[in-house]
């Protein structure tokens, strides 16, 4: 079985932001997800890479919260956040709420599987906040308050100042327990110094089994054919099961579901001859809520499916680089003096707060049982001073690169994204 988990630290360091009535989390959160795909996948061609928006969206929300000024202005622009907190907190509370149930819906798709004789296991779903701060700095209440009331993400106080390394031990053994050894130290050494007041930190893990599991015995060595025109065998499953199905502009969009059908895996398959970055570069925001619904009209379809199996085992990326070049800039101090974190804790000119970095982390593996994946995000901040269905079964071969993604299937919000360009 497979899992995903997904982390965020803060240190202490264009257009509006969205209306709150046209505020879409989902929507938000694939579009960020899309731009940073693209940012960062595009420096590491053929390469496996995978992220979790949703879990980099939610963290970076935590921090919007607090944002003032021009500062929140540019990065309500870049993560199309509305204006004011309610609506962010409540479209966010909303979600969290959406993916703790499909966790409980499954039991009873399990309970029923049981009865009927069948060793079924359920989804797992597990989704945690929480900030570490510098004891003893002048956090304001009302954010604590708001952190802990309407995001779920206690406070819990820390010193870095006398001890940032026993600080970065502490933060990632929560992230290891939340993600079930999964992520292992998501803030590398020395990404946290004596400088750096807050760290907020979201943390998700995912067990995922599918609605119809494969049969380990149709599992076996089929090629597949990587970016470079190499060929080579991978152990591929193989099934005739529904999905939904799509064909689009130079590639295929195929739905799978997890037990209970509100988790789908989504594979973005490109056409002989095109490529997975030339995918990348079509799909939007848009589409991804569309695919969510795949196979709901005219239905679903029967397709003959060869999925190859895959681990990718991620180290901490930065996002820090992507972010600035999509334009959040006054969040990093640039140019120095700009940040406006208020909201957070009183900003001084000879002491406020600003990001340093952004750290992030992912784990997917899956196999014939289902999926499972693991992400974390560090967000560290510092003190500064100054569809048509085919009548018969669709050949679906997985045999080259391929774009995916995890979705929630009411919202449509990817809980991950990612390119398997080598699935051995």
């Amino acid at each position: 079985m497979k899992i995903c988990v997904l982390l965020f630290v803060f240190t202490s360091v264009l257009s509006c932001a969205v209306p709150a009535a046209d505020f879409d989390a989902a929507v938000a959160t694939n579009q960020v997800g899309l731009d940073l795909y693209r940012q960062l996948a595009a420096k590491e061609p053929g390469k496996n890479f995978v992220l979790s928006p949703y879990s980099i969206e939610s963290a970076l929300a935590l921090v919007y919260a607090g944002a003032d000024g021009a500062t929140r202005d540019e990065m309500g622009r870049v993560l199309r956040f509305p204006i004011e907190n309610a609506p962010l907190q409540s479209a966010f509370g909303d979600l969290r709420t959406a993916l703790d149930q499909v966790a409980e819906q499954s039991r009873s798709v399990a309970t029923s599987r049981r009865r009927a004789g069948g060793n079924i296991d359920i989804i797992e779903w597990h989704a945690a906040n929480r900030l570490f701060g510098q004891r003893g700095y002048p956090f304001r209440d009302s954010f604590l308050a708001l952190m802990k009331n309407g995001f779920a993400a206690p406070f819990d106080p820390l010193d870095f100042k006398r001890d940032a390394e026993g600080a970065r031990g502490t933060i990632n053994a929560w992230v290891e327990a939340q993600t079930r050894s999964k992520i292992h130290d998501l803030i590398p050494r020395g990404g946290l110094t004596a400088d750096h007041r807050l760290v907020l930190v979201n943390a998700l893990y995912l067990k995922a089994p599918w609605q119809k599991p494969f049969n380990k015995t149709d599992t076996v060595p089929r090629p597949f054919h990587f970016r470079e025109g190499e060929t080579r065998d991978v152990a591929t499953m193989r099934e005739t099961t529904l999905v939904g199905y799509a064909a689009e502009d130079g590639f295929a969009a195929v739905a799978l579901d997890y037990l209970g059908s509100q988790l789908r895996f989504l594979i973005l398959l490109p056409d002989e001859g095109q490529t997975v970055e030339t995918v990348a570069t079509k799909i939007s925001a848009a589409d991804l809520t569309r695919w969510a619904r795949l196979g709901e009209k005219p239905g679903p379809a029967t397709a003959d499916l060869s999925l190859p199996k895959f681990r990718v085992e991620g180290v901490t990326v930065p996002l820090g680089p992507a972010l600035r070049t999509l334009g959040v800039k006054r969040a990093f101090d640039e140019p120095a003096g700009s940040a406006n974190f208020d909201r957070i804790a009183p900003r001084k000119p000879d002491d406020y707060l600003a990001l340093s970095e952004v750290f992030h982390q992912t784990f997917i593996a899956l196999d014939e049982e289902g999926t499972e994946a693991a992400a974390a995000t560090a967000v560290t901040m510092l003190t500064l001073s100054a569809i048509a269905q085919p009548q018969n079964p669709i050949q679906v071969r997985v045999d080259r690169p391929f774009l995916f993604a995890i979705q929630h299937r009411a919202s449509g919000v990817c809980l991950f994204l990612g390119r398997i360009a080598d699935p051995r």
